[in-house]
């Protein structure tokens, strides 16, 4: 799947989002800090929210208790959700700031609307939320738009994802999947990170993982196991005011994280079983050869105590011993030379 000039495919990079959300708590600078920070970070995307309140919940709706928790005080969603909307005409100077910048925006639509809102900024992918993983209308509308679609399925079984990647499939083909659990923070205990090689195998599809776990090891040992899209929310600070930026990694976490992704993939390397070049240099000081154990005189007949294997590796392999046993010496033969087939007979 190419994601503007990305190609992703099995043996390339895995790409990266950073994910914003709505940690920018309605306030453009600090939106802009938070791109800063993403392409900072090594990140190929950052991804923000795109939804009104109004739109998105009832004025009535509660708000989820990690919701609560965090923000230190009980609401309506909408009322939460209406002070982290991010304007219209914010989306616009986010999208060419981050253009200038050198990452590429993404933001996630919350409703039919803001997916042609989207497409119509010029967004080179759309994101799909777990929420949104069975809205099978909204699905479709996107899918028509004929540009790659990521889909997190952190609240959709196998049957449910399955049935969402074949409406998707009949109209695009551009489609990721991501394996995620929707908790925040996710106890490691619930990631379940193997279910990511049952939907490569059941889906036919690219697989990558939406993590919202604290720290950075799980991402990292997705992409191990073969994610080549990691989303990851970050945050400027843990300690500010808002629904998600406890669960969310700092500045310093995020570019540690693509560090260690960047050094596990080079670490992946190929599938051919192979001696590195680097080895190369080792073989002739560390591997053995057949050895004289003593000094072995013209014409005796050579047995097996009189030989052993030691260092260099520069002789006969220790596989030739059992050729070499019941052979004459060809020469007089030194205590630790190394046995040459040219002086055997």
């Amino acid at each position: 799947m190419k994601i503007k000039n990305k190609l992703l495919n099995k043996n390339g990079k895995c790409f990266i989002i950073a994910e914003a959300g709505v940690n920018h708590n309605g306030d453009l600078d600090l939106a802009k800090k938070l791109v800063d920070v993403a392409k900072k970070s090594g990140a190929d995307a950052i991804k923000f929210q795109t939804f009104t309140a109004g739109k998105l919940v009832t004025e009535s709706a509660p708000m989820a208790e990690y919701q609560k928790k965090n923000i230190g005080k009980t609401e309506s969603q909408y009322e939460m959700l209406k002070k982290l909307e991010l304007k219209p005409e914010y989306h616009k100077i986010l999208f060419d700031y981050a253009k200038r910048k050198g990452i590429m925006f993404i933001s996630t639509p919350f409703d039919e609307d803001a997916i042609d809102f989207l497409d119509e900024l010029g967004v080179d992918v759309f994101k799909v939320g777990s929420s949104d993983a069975n809205n099978i209308p909204y699905l479709i509308k996107m899918a028509k738009k004929g540009k790659p679609i990521i889909l997190s399925t952190g609240m959709s079984d196998m049957n449910e994802v399955k049935e969402s990647v074949s409406k998707i499939l009949k109209i695009n083909k551009k489609l990721a999947v991501l394996h995620c659990t929707t908790e925040y923070p996710c106890p490691c205990g619930q990631v379940n990170l193997k279910a990511m090689e049952t939907m490569a195998k059941k889906l036919g599809v690219m697989i990558g993982y939406s993590d919202h776990t604290e720290g950075i090891e799980v991402p990292v040992a997705a992409v191990a196991m073969g994610a080549k899209i990691i989303e990851k929310h970050f945050t400027l600070d843990k300690f500010m005011e808002g629904p998600d930026h406890k669960a969310s990694i700092e500045p310093k976490e995020l570019t540690e994280m693509i560090k260690q992704i960047r050094n596990i993939e080079m670490a992946l390397g190929s599938a051919d079983k192979k001696i590195a070049k680097v080895a190369e240099k080792y073989i002739a000081i560390a591997k053995k050869s057949v050895v004289a154990r003593e000094d072995i005189a013209k014409g005796v007949k050579i047995t097996e105590k009189m030989l052993i294997i030691k260092r260099p590796g520069i002789g006969l392999e220790p596989k030739y011993i059992y050729k070499i046993i019941g052979k004459k010496a060809k020469k007089d033969i030194k205590k630790d030379e190394l046995i040459a087939w040219k002086n055997i007979i």
